[in-house]
């Protein structure tokens, strides 16, 4: 009789202690699966209009709850294998009720989940990206990250942080965990030791996504036609390790291989030799003064001739009636110093990173401030903010400007600052008179501030972009840019130099507008570029000239003005060339984009052409020109 009742008591313990695992395991998968979607919701939410300019209907948002299983469950695998694990363990030694050790766990994967969300939802407002291994290289400066952001939006990100993560954690503690009085020292359980292998096993093939024979993807979430859709359907988490993960093995060891590198070195030189060497002059001067203006995240949707919205900045339009514009421009990356890069050494950027984040490759760039320096050129570099994002600073100094000057060298009283800087009205006039203490000739640059996030620049007045459902706090923060150009321009005038200089209006790259162009087009990539000043001829002033041009090309162009050698720039070409053969190139990470005068497209490693808008009589010819450009370029680079 005791032997039986012993009997009975082992069996149900041992069943009652697979029946609890069990039980935790896969309510806590759906507690996960839940906080995904959530948090999923929310991420949405915060970018309505984008829903709206998009023309994203309920119906195209409702299927991601579907289609996104498959990243989530092997998202929510990961996580659970190590709780997998040690539950298995304790139930097989009976001692379930200790459960509550995996609170250390799960707390910090709850916050740093909802902080991965909430870090996406702000980036992806400001960069159009996921969160991801290039987004991360920036953290090394997390205090330029919070000033880029305003103070309310970081408030309130890393509050609703802190909500989500203690309503799972709650949730965790209260629906998942197991009755600590019921699991309490029921001794060794052999069927739970029996099944361990078979969960552990089947939580494998949720990480792998099933016994498919090609493992599981962020690809595999991708099933809209809306762009946005498709970034709402990738888990963010699964996105950063396997962006990290592919980053990192590519920034190692991973080449661009579309062809033999010889091969590839001889397309690239094809594409940048020239049949003539014929530079069409544009300035009645032969050492005018040169100053940049560099406009952050200017795009071409800004400019009404461009393309734009009218009264956005129409100082920009009527210097426009004086200057001569560049109608297809376009920046080879998305970030300031990939086009400091692009501008000051005619690099183009880099896939996965940047070459001011490595500073043992400097010895590898060419110097346009340097070498003006050779031939008489004062040079200068004037920001209103603080240069160390990016690393930016540093190569700067690297490329040797007499004098660089950032927001807290200048001690005036009076300017107005935001959290990134000095506001551009107070900025601009103020470098203007700061250049009549320069001897002549000079090249200066002054990178203006006010149209970076967070957009807290003052108004200027009463325009109405109630029109504007869409970014518009930027497109209000670049109208305070143009009112301040013209503020830039009177001051200039009232200068002695001023008739003897030629101004350069460039973006360093683009950004979302309101026309919410895809990052992977060359319609989000377009930026302004206008030369203006009085040593301008003539027969340009109030022109357009409709061809192909890459910010990388911009040393190239104004050496060849100046009747300087340029050759060493052999990334950068001379677009006013009468032989000049046109193209544009910009990173896109793992692929590429190309466009030349027969067409473009864009190539994704992982997605393949997202882009193809070329004749099938030289469409293979064009793409292997495209290929071996980024291929000829990522080797260099790596090789520096």
């Amino acid at each position: 009789m005791v032997v039986a009742q012993f009997s009975y008591f082992c069996k149900n313990s041992i069943l009652f202690l697979m029946k609890e695992l069990l039980k935790y395991i896969v309510k806590t998968y759906i507690l996960l699966l839940v906080m995904f979607d959530v948090l999923r919701v929310f991420f949405v939410l915060n970018h309505i209009p984008i829903v709206r300019s998009d023309s994203i209907a309920l119906a195209d948002l409702l299927p991601v709850f579907w289609h996104d299983k498959h990243l989530d469950f092997s998202t929510a695998s990961y996580l659970m294998a190590i709780p997998m694990i040690v539950a298995c363990i304790l139930a097989i030694i009976g001692k379930l009720n200790k459960i509550r050790w995996l609170r250390a766990y799960f707390i910090p994967i709850a916050f740093f989940y909802s902080l991965i969300v909430m870090g996406e939802t702000g980036v992806y407002g400001e960069w159009k990206t996921k969160l991801s291994y290039k987004a991360m290289l920036y953290l090394k400066e997390p205090a330029e990250i919070v000033n880029s952001t305003s103070t309310g939006n970081v408030v309130y990100l890393t509050l609703m942080a802190i909500v989500f993560a203690v309503a799972f954690v709650w949730m965790y503690i209260r629906f998942c965990e197991p009755d600590t009085r019921k699991t309490a020292d029921r001794g060794f359980s052999l069927a739970s030791l029996v099944a361990t292998p078979f969960m552990l096993g089947l939580a494998f093939l949720g990480i792998r996504g099933g016994l498919n024979a090609i493992p599981i993807s962020t690809a595999s979430a991708y099933f809209s036609e809306h762009y946005f859709v498709n970034i709402v359907s990738v888990n963010p988490a699964y996105n950063l390790m396997e962006s990290i993960t592919n980053g990192v093995k590519f920034e190692s060891n991973v080449k661009f291989d579309y062809m033999p590198a010889e091969a590839a070195a001889r397309r690239v030189e094809r594409l940048h030799s020239t049949r003539c060497d014929s530079t069409v002059s544009l300035f009645d001067t032969p050492r005018p003064n040169l100053v940049v203006v560099l406009l952050e995240s200017w795009s071409a949707d800004l400019v009404e001739s461009l393309g734009g919205h009218e009264g956005i900045a129409p100082n920009f339009a009527e210097m426009e009636k004086e200057g001569l514009l560049f109608t297809r421009c376009y920046a080879s990356g998305n970030r300031s110093q990939q086009g400091i890069a692009s501008i000051f050494s005619g690099l183009p950027a880099v896939p996965v990173t940047t070459i001011t984040l490595h500073p043992e490759k400097y010895h590898a760039c060419q110097s346009l401030p340097s070498d003006l320096k050779e031939i008489g050129y004062h040079t200068s570099f004037y920001f209103g903010g603080r240069l160390n994002y990016g690393n930016i600073l540093s190569f700067l100094k690297y490329l040797d400007f007499n004098k660089i000057v950032e927001g807290d060298d200048i001690g005036e009283s009076g300017f107005g600052r935001g959290k990134l800087g000095i506001h551009d009205s107070f900025m601009l006039p103020w470098y203007a008179r700061q250049l009549s203490s320069f001897t002549q000739p000079f090249f200066s640059t002054v990178f203006t501030v006010s149209s970076h996030s967070p957009y807290d620049c003052p108004r200027v007045d009463d325009t109405d972009f109630g029109w504007c459902d869409m970014e518009r706090p930027f497109v209000e923060s670049a109208h305070y840019t143009d009112h301040s150009l013209k503020l830039f321009l009177d001051e200039a005038k009232r200068q002695p130099w001023y008739d003897n200089t030629v101004f350069f209006f460039i973006a360093d790259h683009s950004h979302n507008t309101y026309y919410n162009h895809p990052i992977n087009t060359f319609e989000y990539h377009k930026i302004p570029f206008l030369v203006y000043g009085k040593p301008l001829k003539d027969e340009f002033r109030g022109k357009q000239i409709d061809i192909i041009v890459g910010n990388t090309d911009f040393p190239a162009f104004l050496l060849a003005q100046l009747g300087l050698p340029h050759a060493k720039y052999q990334w950068s070409k001379d677009f006013m060339n009468r032989c000049y053969e046109p193209f544009a190139y910009f990173e896109m990470g793992e692929g590429t984009a190309w466009k030349c005068g027969s067409g473009e497209f864009v190539l994704s490693k992982t997605y393949g052409f997202e882009v193809m808008r070329l004749p099938d009589d030289c469409a293979d010819s064009v793409v292997m020109d495209g290929k071996a450009y980024v291929q000829h370029w990522y080797d260099e680079f790596c090789g520096y």
